[in-house]
């Protein structure tokens, strides 16, 4: 009882103080800035962006693409783990399910956002043609916006039966969560029906997940382009998600560590444990980097030359080299040694880490649409370039605003590590001592 106390009062979802309500008014500023930027896109249409007709697909699409590619680490840590029965996970699922709820949401939105007639969308539902591959990622998006939510909510249901407890009889705080919780009394057969439930959302999530994101690489590889025309872009495209989904993971657990003093539940032992992994996921990703630039260069064909030129000594080349050494190979070298993977080292290589991800993304959409294998004649000098406007940054930060927002929430109401299994893993730690020492 004294453990399960202990642990509770340390886990127990923790109240706004004044550094909350001043973050929460910076995001609010942020989102409040980005809905009167997209209200002035809404009036004007997509002409106060920079995209044109070459540049079709600009920051809203790099931007959906780094939202899909950061809600993988759902899928990463909460089901590859849960299934392989790796205990160290235990702190690490519900951050990591948090992030990607808030990414894929936010991946939603942003298409909505690059749409120029959003009162439109419908029609992809009522007239869509399932020989587009762009209603197929709608209905991955969709599901996978389900079993996310659902691997989410169901490994809750213990921890609010939990968490109602602590709170008085009659205060709200206590009817809300008691209701969250479904009347979870903890019996055997309620356990044993949990325990399959969420190890079949585990399994389900995973062909979903690698499906969003081979899809949304198909949405590049099917359409004509140098730099696109690859059969390698959905492992490609899976590979980058698995990255800048494990660099989410370690920032995200650094800061609440801190700030939640979280110290001894998130522990050197777990960065050092993911920053194994993501070494392992970076090298992964040079590989297929290398693939993607090498073939094409060794075929050397007039249109994937210019494309190749532009990126490594070109328009493109300061950021290109910048992501590749930057946030691939300097977080490798650093995290290869022991004293790299402490916990500050690998909080400063995730946020490379994210941050190569996002600006990976922008060059994978931006380049190649200036360079298309069949040029429009006559086209503005403006047509060939592309850099998106304040308008279009000011929209782009807003939704991470929003998705930083959604996750401060989420933190806010949810305990952040499962308390119920850290109160098992405790429990079994003092069992198996006691047995040692008899």
């Amino acid at each position: 009882m004294e453990i399960r106390d202990r642990i509770l009062k340390d886990l127990m979802p923790r109240k706004f103080g004044v550094k909350s309500y001043i973050w929460l008014s910076f995001l609010g500023i942020l989102i409040v800035a980005s809905l009167v930027a997209y209200a002035i896109q809404l009036k004007e249409g997509l002409i106060v962006t920079d995209m044109r007709d070459y540049a079709l697909w600009g920051v809203y699409i790099s931007n959906f693409v780094f939202f899909v590619a950061i809600s993988l680490v759902g899928s990463l840590i909460t089901a590859i783990l849960r299934i392989t029965g790796a205990h160290w996970r235990t702190p690490l699922v519900r951050i990591s399910e948090i992030i990607a709820v808030a990414a894929i949401i936010m991946a939603g939105l942003t298409i909505i956002i690059d749409m120029g007639r959003p009162d439109r969308l419908f029609n992809l539902f009522l007239h869509g043609r399932l020989q587009s591959p762009i209603i197929w990622d709608v209905v991955v998006i969709t599901t996978y916006l389900v079993i996310s939510l659902l691997l989410l909510y169901y490994p809750l249901l213990p921890d609010f039966a939990l968490i109602k407890n602590h709170y008085p009889e009659g205060s709200r705080a206590r009817k809300w969560y008691a209701r969250l919780s479904l009347n979870w009394k903890g019996t055997a057969d309620q356990k044993a029906r949990h325990r399959r439930a969420i190890r079949i959302l585990s399994i389900l999530i995973i062909p979903v997940a690698f499906g969003i994101h081979t899809v949304t690489a198909w949405l590049f590889a099917t359409t004509y382009r140098p730099g696109w025309d690859s059969s390698n872009f959905g492992p490609y495209f899976i590979a980058g998600a698995f990255v800048a989904g494990a660099g989410a993971v370690v920032v995200v657990m650094y800061i609440l560590r801190e700030s939640h003093q979280l110290k001894q539940y998130i522990t050197d032992f777990h960065f050092d444990r993911m920053a194994r992994l993501l070494v392992l996921l970076c090298l992964v990703y040079i590989y297929f980097n290398i693939n993607e630039y090498l073939v094409p260069a060794y075929k050397n064909t007039v249109d994937e030359a210019v494309h190749l030129e532009e990126l490594f000594v070109g328009e493109y080349a300061a950021l290109f080299w910048m992501i590749i050494i930057g946030s691939l190979f300097i977080p490798v070298l650093v995290m290869v040694f022991p004293k790299g993977r402490k916990p500050l080292p690998v909080f400063f290589m995730g946020i490379l880490v994210v941050i190569g991800a996002w600006w990976k993304r922008y060059l994978i959409v931006t380049p190649t649409l200036l360079h298309p294998f069949l040029p429009i004649e006559g086209v503005p000098e403006s047509w060939h370039h592309y850099f998106p406007t304040t308008l279009e940054w000011i929209v782009t930060i807003g939704t991470s605003a929003m998705a930083l927002l959604i996750m401060t929430f989420l933190v806010r109401f949810l305990p952040i590590i499962p308390v119920e299994k850290t109160i098992e893993n405790e429990t079994s730690k003092i069992s198996n001592l006691l047995e040692q020492d008899e």
